[in-house]
């Protein structure tokens, strides 16, 4: 991200478990402009994953945007619990 024009710095930090990226844009692009640059390489961390993103806009501050980010995994059964369950791992292929 900190390659992309639109974008001059980039930092993480986690406040109570939950991820936070304080992104700092140039004083030209607006906030969806910065949220769609986030969101593109969003898209590429995930390429190839089975991930969902939750971006959230929280707060701006001159150039400063921050955003609550998530990557979730898909919630599905990793083991047979022997339960003869109809979605069992064991009847996948």
């Amino acid at each position: 991200m900190n390659q992309d024009p639109t974008i001059n710095h980039v930092d993480k930090k986690m406040m109570a478990g939950i991820p936070f990226i304080y992104v700092t844009v140039s004083s030209q692009y607006t906030i969806e402009q910065s949220t769609d640059s986030v969101k593109k390489h969003a898209v590429k961390a995930m390429k190839g994953k089975r991930l969902t993103l939750n971006l959230t806009f929280v707060r701006s501050e001159d150039n400063l945007r921050v955003y609550r980010m998530r990557f979730l995994v898909p919630q599905e059964k990793m083991f047979c619990c022997g339960n003869l369950c109809f979605d069992c791992i064991r009847f996948k292929d």
